[in-house]
């Protein structure tokens, strides 16, 4: 077979191809599909996109001050055991990896005379350890205080957190009073569907409207 049979060959081949691409290309354009504007078949329990809520809305957990109330010291020291390879706890403690920890719930931040903080805690020494600061700082060092040498990732449950604070307010001169537990803020019940809207009671002071005269 010479050149010129396999050029009609290729050029049998090239058209075939550009064929079926033209094919495809106007069949999408005669069959193109339009997105639903609605759901053909409702789906109870499910809101559509975009709708005012998309389910049950998740119920937030317990407050610091609600953690702490109920925190365990005891509890505490078992967790403080992620924490003694760097720090001590006890009154003049010497100073590890870390400083010494006794009296540090309510104490300014690098507070500790002769230890070598970074520039990042060192910056902050105006500020005091409070409850919602040391519970941040033990969740997250890195993100608590960027730029501090402290490579401890955190403690990620709320309830170890509370009860390491717990221990650690208790080894102090001064330990702090627990935050106050603030009530939460009631929500009014919608009435159920069907029932009929509660008649609003008169004001204090009005007169009681006159009843209507019996049909003669």
């Amino acid at each position: 077979m010479d050149g010129f049979e396999w050029n009609k060959f290729a050029a049998g081949g090239l058209l075939a191809a550009i064929a079926i691409l033209v094919a495809i290309i106007l069949t999408g354009e005669m069959f193109r599909v339009a997105p639903l504007e609605a759901q053909a078949y409702a789906i109870e329990g499910v809101e559509e996109e975009g709708g005012a809520a998309a389910g049950p809305a998740v119920a937030e957990g317990p407050s610091l001050a609600e953690l702490l109330a109920t925190a365990s010291a005891e509890k505490g020291a078992s967790v403080f055991k992620k924490c003694a390879t760097c720090h001590t706890i006890e009154k003049g403690g010497a100073a590890k990896t870390g400083p010494n920890l006794w009296g540090v719930v309510g104490a300014k931040h690098a507070h500790v005379a002769g230890f070598g903080y970074s520039a990042a805690l060192a910056g902050k020494s105006g500020e005091a350890w409070s409850w919602d600061a040391l519970d941040a700082w033990l969740k997250s060092p890195k993100e608590a205080i960027p730029g501090n040498k402290m490579s401890f990732a955190g403690i990620s449950k709320p309830e170890e957190r509370a009860a390491l604070l717990a221990y650690l307010n208790q080894n102090s001169d001064s330990p702090l009073p627990l935050p106050k537990v603030e009530p939460k803020a009631e929500t009014a019940e919608a009435p159920a569907e069907g029932a009929a809207p509660a008649e609003a009671a008169p004001a204090e002071g009005a007169a009681p409207a006159e009843a209507a005269p019996a049909a003669q």
